[in-house]
């Protein structure tokens, strides 16, 4: 493989999402998602280990090559661009401003797409395949379309080579019965599955080395957009109403006095699940 030309940029979205070890909870006066007890999420660890291997194999950061871990959302969201750089992305950036709060995938993209855009250009924008606590995989595809990036959603792996019309990136994709093989000009935008690749963890060395990573600190007016374009006024869908899970209730017992068979099946019978 010929290597890539000095200053190869790869950027990596990644969100604050809610510890799925605990409860979700929803905000009962602005319906929104409350994200205390907030991780990097898991998928998006993903995606920072396919842009870290992607570096590391044209030499990394000694030769060049950067990987930048942006976000967006309150100020504590800053949580997961310190853990990326822990993980080891040489730096980071967060945009943050009161009005992003409540964004639906439509506001977020086109948020992110300024973001990106303000900070660019990148050679490389990776995501994860969804994010933990919204789950929809909207945000890839949209961003592509606001950023006119050839976009690979769902790979498997992932490589650069150089054709005669300049540097490709190549994935696979999985699918149930075949793989299909996807190849796409530089710059593109990818989103990537939990099957890629095992994430690493940040190590000694690596907390100690975040510490001097710098992470920019940006607002909406920083990127060029307005209150209005983002959050509910500026997203196409909104909750109407939220009301917490009901309790489980007691399951039927069925005692085996003899005739447990023939109640079992007119149960299930009665479920129309036979």
């Amino acid at each position: 493989m010929d290597e890539v030309p000095a200053g190869l940029r790869v950027a990596v979205l990644v969100k604050h999402v809610p510890d799925a070890q605990f409860d979700r909870h929803i905000d009962a006066e602005d319906l929104t998602t409350v994200r205390n007890e907030s991780i990097l999420s898991e998928l998006d660890e993903y995606a920072l280990e396919a842009a870290l291997q992607l570096v590391e194999a044209q030499g990394g950061s000694a030769a060049g090559h950067r990987v930048t871990a942006l976000t967006m959302g309150p100020s504590a969201a800053v949580g997961a661009v310190k853990k990326s750089l822990q993980i080891g992305a040489d730096d980071g950036v967060h945009l943050t401003d009161a009005a992003l709060g409540g964004s639906d995938a439509a506001a977020t993209s086109k948020a992110l797409a300024a973001l990106l855009e303000h900070t660019g250009p990148f050679d490389v924008v990776l995501t994860g395949m969804a994010s933990t606590d919204g789950e929809t995989s909207l945000v890839p595809a949209q961003l592509a379309e606001r950023l006119s990036l050839p976009q690979v959603t769902f790979a498997a792996s992932l490589e650069l080579a150089r054709e005669d019309t300049g540097w490709t990136l190549t994935a696979r994709r999985d699918n149930d019965t075949f793989a299909e093989t996807v190849v796409a000009p530089l710059p593109a935008l990818v989103s990537v599955t939990d099957q890629i690749n095992e994430p690493r963890y940040p190590n000694f060395k690596g907390i100690m080395a975040a510490k001097k990573k710098q992470i920019r600190i940006l607002s909406l007016a920083d990127v060029g957009l307005d209150a209005d374009e983002v959050g509910p006024a500026g997203s196409w869908t909104r909750v109407e109403a939220a009301a917490p899970r009901p309790p489980r209730t007691q399951g039927i017992v069925i005692t085996d006095e003899g005739d447990a068979g023939i109640r079992l099946v007119d149960f299930l019978a009665g479920q129309k699940l036979l």
